[in-house]
């Protein structure tokens, strides 16, 4: 076995050797945390999380980690949950305080939803596809033929799946006798409910979709709750793509998201975002990001496979492929719709005498502005 490479916080002059006790994979991982470029400055609030460092729940043929303000404090607008069923695994029928937008990472899951006005949805969706489930609509999950992952995430950073309202718990904690007033039944009809949750639990898989529609009654859905965006092409740019997910196509979501793949070499262009905080979610590949704030404040973290990144809304910030392979990433927002402020494309757009008594830039720079400023990922 090969030592790994030595790799020390010193810049030129400045810093100074690490002896140990250090823990080296981690400080590998993260180099512009142990070694910050030169141009970080001030202090900001830690923007990463790993769920590989969150509590894993292991129920019954699945698993369920978290990423709150407990593990991550910035986050106060939103949370997030990596949640596995295995075939035919349900998460039981339940409700929440907050809204839930999910993201099928792997596998197919069938999603049922039952409106206020008593209209039923219930459909399968594959990796790439989507969901959004207003607070206090009630809904389960289930696992198909291959079992499903998924990343959820809810608009208040408070959230905690821990803490779900959920039909067994519901009827737990009701007397039998208002259980039976409610049904128009005995009350020994239900001396067999489960007396705490279940939370996660295992099913046989589910008949086919159309199947069991058969044995529904007919229900129009005047919202459906699900999108399918597997089938929506991503828009391509120089250095990666680009997939928006917002209530332009997808009216009953309040969440929107970008699904964005960024080249080797390539980089999400420097922007902010003027009404949203931004949520992110790597699922593979090696990123760096650069987090701007007024003051001189500047921080660079780096990202891989199962990290949460925050950006706190009208924060500077640009998101880099320092890897070798392709860095693919979910970016949501606490709005209906996705927006940025494209730093190229506002310099563009302002008058050059201006731009150039700011910064000094010559032509050079002003033309290739002029050129990229529709880029995205460039």
């Amino acid at each position: 076995m090969t030592d790994q490479p030595k790799f020390e916080p010193i810049r030129g002059t400045h810093g100074a050797d690490d002896p140990g006790p250090r823990n080296l994979p981690l400080d590998l991982q993260n180099p512009d945390i142990l070694l910050p470029p030169e141009t970080d400055n001030g202090s900001l609030p830690n923007l990463k999380f790993p769920f590989a460092m969150a509590h894993n729940r292991l129920e019954d043929g699945g698993w369920a980690r978290e990423v709150t303000v407990r593990e991550l404090p910035v986050a106060k607008s939103m949370a997030g949950v990596n949640m596995r069923l295995g075939p035919g695994v349900v998460r039981e029928l339940h409700w929440h305080k907050e809204a839930e937008w999910a993201y099928i990472l792997q596998g197919t899951a069938r999603l049922t939803v039952v409106d206020p006005d008593g209209n039923l949805s219930i459909d399968d969706l594959k990796s790439g596809d989507v969901w959004l489930v207003p607070a206090g609509i009630p809904h389960s999950i289930q696992g198909m033929e291959e079992g499903t992952e998924f990343l959820l995430v809810f608009d208040d950073g408070n959230f905690s799946e821990n803490e779900t309202l959920l039909i067994t718990e519901y009827m737990a904690h009701t007397p039998p006798s208002v259980l039976a007033r409610n049904f128009g039944v005995t009350s020994d009809h239900f001396a067999g409910i489960p007396k705490s949750e279940k939370y996660i639990f295992r099913l046989p898989v589910a008949k086919p979709l159309e199947a069991v529609r058969a044995e529904l009654p007919d229900s129009p859905i005047p919202q459906p709750y699900v999108f399918h965006a597997s089938g929506i092409e991503a828009v391509r740019y120089s250095g990666g793509t680009v997939k928006t997910i917002d209530a332009r196509d997808f009216p009953v979501t309040t969440l929107s998201a970008l699904i964005i793949e960024i080249e080797p070499g390539g980089m999400r262009e420097m922007h902010w975002h003027p009404d949203a905080d931004e949520w992110q979610y790597y699922i593979e590949g090696e990123a760096r990001m650069t987090v701007f704030d007024a003051t001189s404040k500047a921080r660079t973290f780096n990202y891989r496979a199962g990290d949460v990144g925050f950006v706190p809304r009208t924060l500077g910030h640009y998101i880099e492929n320092v890897g070798t392979t392709p860095v693919r990433m979910i970016n949501v927002f606490n709005s209906r719709l996705c927006s940025d402020i494209s730093l190229n494309r506002w310099m563009a757009l302002t008058p050059p005498d201006l731009i150039r008594g700011h910064l000094g830039l010559d032509d050079t720079v002003m033309n290739a502005l002029r050129r990229s400023r529709e880029a995205v990922v460039r």
